[in-house]
């Protein structure tokens, strides 16, 4: 959704980089295509102003005049106005300290809310709670119907007494939902509302009828993030006639401009809570303004990476693993410990989504796009397709054995040679890396252009120049070898003047927590 943004916010960072010192004219001009690239991205004309009123303002202050690398700088006032307008701080949902937690979900018809309903319990499920979902949207056909169906999937309760399809009480139905959330021990409720086209009385008064019997913690407000300005204007509607806590975007996968999501929170007051960015049901998280400010400044998202990574590894599996790979050569990491990864791997989402938070990979955006995703699959059905020996040791898989695998899981030869090929490889790579060798091609690190070999030849020729046997000439050498260090870097080390120790550089906040 932010592509666009993202490139020309690169494009504006870019020309910057490369420049001592920035001038007024280097910043205004820097301000303007910025304002551009929101104005495109369908942002909010009030939003927008603040904005760049801001970033002007601090970027022709003394924090970028006397920065060491103003460019930078630059980019990380950008970063922190951007999660500022995207709400500042995560918001975190209000849990009731007795009885159900009562969270009402309300928006137009169209937005999302009945799926994103099966996707906040399945999400409140992981968390440890018991959600139960209630069927409040009686006027929309078989809504009911699906938000069982929906229940049924995320393997969360579900309450619908009511038929729908235009028969029925809605706030009735939301009254009991409470007193049956009691008698069968659910912790969170969930009240799915009706929608409707657009802003209308009925509507209104239906969903502030409801917000008065049931009196939830939560009332969150459900956006279609695609609709541009109009999503704006439809929450301060909202907010204006019922009131609402915090906001849910949903299909914030599309290929939209975004400004909605740039917008709503700065406009309305109200945080962006959670995010839905796809169509499965696991596709919901909590919305991070940071995080988001960081995917659309091209810096990755590392922190819901590792999330994700946690959600679903195991610390005993991960140790297996290590331990098999610390072997002599990784010769105890077979194909099944292969297999076994890349089907973890795979349900931590899509390939193209996890590889899109690895920060540099805007770069590579098309590149990315243009994963095939089935290649997963294919590669498992080439492993699957083997005997348990082939998979304990592949150096016994010959010509007609290849031939046969590649029969049995619809590929060429060539596919099954290739799978093989890449996989002692790889395993050769990661059970160096496991024994803290490094990855090969990286300088100065063991095994990588700069590794172990070259360290011996360096030691080698050091043999050649003797020190001498005086005690007293060999102190005025190394005093002498010691000044001379210190002389080389005094005016070049990490690009510090003359006279500027290292120790006095001040480093961004956003670093120092990595100093440990």
């Amino acid at each position: 959704m932010f592509d666009t943004l993202s490139d020309r916010l690169s494009a504006t960072f870019q020309s910057l980089r490369g420049k001592g010192r920035l001038s007024e004219q280097d910043i205004d001009s820097a301000a303007r295509e910025i304002r551009i690239a929101l104005l495109e991205a369908d942002v909010a004309l009030p939003v927008v102003r603040s904005f760049i009123s801001r970033v002007k303002e601090r970027a022709l202050g003394a924090e970028v005049s006397k920065a060491l690398n103003p460019s930078q700088q630059v980019v990380k006032i950008v970063n922190e106005e951007l999660i500022g307008i995207l709400g500042g701080e995560t918001r975190r949902l209000r849990f009731a300290k007795s009885g159900p937690t009562v969270i009402m979900l309300a928006g137009l018809q169209g937005a999302g809310k009945t799926t994103l309903a099966g996707k906040l319990g399945l999400w409140l499920k992981g968390q440890g709670h018991t959600p139960l979902l209630v069927a409040c949207d009686l006027q929309r056909p078989n809504a009911v119907t699906q938000l069982g169906v929906v229940a049924e999937r995320a393997g969360v309760g579900f309450y619908g007494p009511q038929p729908g399809n235009g028969v029925g009480d809605p706030v009735q139905v939301a009254k009991d939902s409470i007193e049956y959330a009691r008698t069968k021990m659910f912790d969170v409720v969930i009240v799915d509302t009706a929608g409707r086209l657009g802003i209308d009385a009925e509507m209104m008064q239906q969903a502030a009828d409801i917000r008065d019997v049931v009196s939830p913690d939560e009332v969150l407000f459900v956006v279609d993030a695609m609709i541009g300005q109009d999503a704006v204007n439809t929450a301060e509607a909202f907010r204006d006639g019922v009131g609402f806590d915090g906001v849910v975007l949903s299909k914030l996968d599309g290929d939209a401009r975004g400004g909605a999501a740039l917008s709503i929170a700065h406009v309305t007051g109200k945080q962006i809570m959670f995010a839905s960015n796809g169509e499965k049901l696991d596709d919901f998280d909590a919305f991070h303004p940071d995080r988001m400010a960081s995917r659309i400044l091209g810096m990755g998202d590392i922190l819901s990476l590792i999330e994700k990574a946690e959600q679903t590894f195991s610390q005993e599996e991960a140790a297996k693993v290590a331990s098999k790979l610390a072997s002599k050569k990784g010769q105890d990491f077979t194909l099944d410990d292969f297999l076994a990864q890349m089907e973890q791997v795979r349900k931590m989402g899509s390939i193209s989504k996890l590889l899109g938070m690895l920060p540099g990979m805007a770069q590579m955006k098309e590149q990315i796009n243009n994963i095939d995703e089935r290649e997963v699959d294919r590669v498992g059905a080439i492993i699957k397709s083997m005997t348990p020996a082939e998979r304990q040791d592949p150096t016994i898989i010959n010509g007609s054995r290849r031939a046969r695998i590649a029969r049995g899981s619809g590929v060429e030869v060539s596919a099954v040679k290739g799978l093989v090929e890449r996989f002692f490889e790889a395993r050769k790579m990661m059970s160096r890396m496991a024994q803290g060798g490094g990855m090969p091609g990286m300088p100065g690190m063991p095994g990588m252009g700069g590794g172990p070999g070259r360290q011996k030849k360096q030691v080698k020729q050091a043999k050649g120049k003797r020190k001498s046997g005086n005690p007293m000439k060999r102190k005025a050498e190394e005093q002498a070898a010691a000044a001379k260090r210190e002389h080389a870097q005094q005016g070049g080390a990490f690009g510090l003047p003359a006279g500027q120790e290292a120790q006095d550089f001040e480093l961004p906040d956003e670093f120092k927590k990595f100093m440990g």
